[in-house]
């Protein structure tokens, strides 16, 4: 049964929002870079490491045994999260190496191979992770990239999608939540131009995993990938999901132990998916403390977390938009959105801004946030990021509104024109 949702109650599960930055009290807004742990975390990988640390699916004593069943265990609850099955999940370093996985064997050979001639389509709006992998791909192969714009609003163009995704697209790559914007993509839309043609999807869910109810398999999307500490889990772990059919074409990318059957000198034969991309040794301690970031977030009303994450973003936004000489990105009530968005202080440097905040207290992202092509849309070099996470208060966005309010004025800026 999950508890209602009550901030303070949730705050007090994170030891690190007790902390001062030059005597003011922190307030935390970079959970889009990275979220804080809550105990239940902080204790998990602790204990395992403390009582049951040992090498996996390798030995035959106890501590093997058991350090085994809770990295299974772990699987098991983090497909549950995004409704999965625990053999579509295959556990990776984040998700960024589980997009280099997908187009690394893609790359390589198969059924699904990437050949001359095709075309693989992203969106403006790319976090690098989503991006470069798809250039290296095409660069090795001698495929197309092609790229579905962003409007003025933010927003994904989607009669350019409808005229880009055709015969010749094999791959539609794109984010569930911008990083930058906060939007929420129409995933329902692309998958259904994606199908159309017969081309896979693959979805970066980092955005999307901390503020929505992800169900993988009814998105209609073949691949997903997010990272655990963007969910209020550690670093070192991710996990790519897949449908069954598409991990079962895919060659493995990294090869090397625990992912094999048979061995000779000559050749190899390889475990099914998803022990087939899992060469090496494992990220186990993680994993077993993003089941239990899992586990705290089911602890909790989501649907009462998610309102008052809506909250929060209506609060940040309007507010931003109330204060002369700030341009906000992806500027729109026409889409869904998530509790995160980027502005330009007009006058001010995004560092300067950021030094001037972090005297505050206040903890804000600055620079490209790994989307330079976005930001060049936008025709700027770099911009702040103030993204909220479930235990951010509406006192900590008013923090915020008040510092922004002052920062032109504070470096002798003159009014916008």
């Amino acid at each position: 049964m999950s508890l209602p949702f009550d901030v303070a109650a949730v705050r007090a599960d994170f030891p690190i929002l007790e902390t001062e930055i030059d005597g003011r009290p922190l307030v935390y807004l970079d959970s889009g870079a990275t979220s804080q742990k809550p105990r239940a975390v902080l204790e998990a990988e602790r204990e395992f490491l403390e009582q049951a640390n040992s090498a996996v699916h390798r030995g035959a004593h106890t501590l093997a045994a058991e350090a085994t069943e809770l990295f299974e265990d772990a699987r098991v609850t983090v497909a549950e999260f995004v409704g999965a099955e625990p053999e579509q999940l295959v556990w990776t370093s984040g998700a960024t190496a589980g997009l280099n996985l997908v187009a690394g064997s893609l790359g390589y050979r198969g059924d699904l191979q990437i050949r001359e001639g095709d075309e693989i389509v992203v969106t403006e709006a790319e976090h690098h992770a989503n991006l470069i992998p798809w250039q290296e791909l095409a660069a090795r192969t001698g495929a197309r990239l092609r790229h579905i714009p962003v409007l003025e609003d933010g927003m994904l163009d989607m009669h350019a999608a409808a005229e880009l995704i055709g015969e010749r697209t094999k791959v539609v790559a794109f984010p569930h939540v911008s990083n930058v914007l906060g939007i929420v993509n129409p995933v329902a839309k692309l998958v259904t131009l994606a199908r159309g043609v017969g081309a896979l999807t693959v979805l970066d869910a980092c955005q999307s995993a901390p503020h929505l109810r992800l169900d993988l398999p009814a998105s209609g999307v073949d691949l997903a990938v997010f990272s655990g500490h963007k969910v209020y889990g550690p670093y070192g772990i991710g996990a790519l999901w897949g449908r069954d059919e598409v991990l079962e074409a895919l060659p493995p990318f990294t090869t090397g132990g625990s992912m094999i059957t048979t061995v000779t000198l000559d050749r190899a034969e390889y475990l099914p998916p998803p022990q087939r991309f899992e060469s090496g040794t494992q990220p186990v301690s993680q994993a077993v403390a993003l089941a239990a970031a899992v586990r705290w977030l089911g602890e909790h009303d989501l649907d009462a977390a998610h309102a008052h994450e809506a909250v929060l973003e209506k609060r940040l936004r309007e507010g931003l938009r109330s204060i002369d000489g700030i341009r906000l990105l992806g500027d729109t009530d026409a889409a869904e959105r998530v509790a995160l968005q980027a502005f330009e202080v007009q006058g001010v440097h995004a560092h300067d801004v950021g030094q001037l905040l972090d005297s505050r207290g206040v903890a804000v992202r600055v620079g490209h946030h790994c989307a330079q092509p976005l930001h060049r849309r936008f025709g700027m070099t770099a911009s702040v990021r103030a993204s909220a996470a479930i235990h951010t208060t509406e006192a900590e966005i008013d923090t915020l509104l008040d510092a922004v309010s002052g920062v032109r004025g504070f470096f002798g800026v003159g009014a916008a024109a």
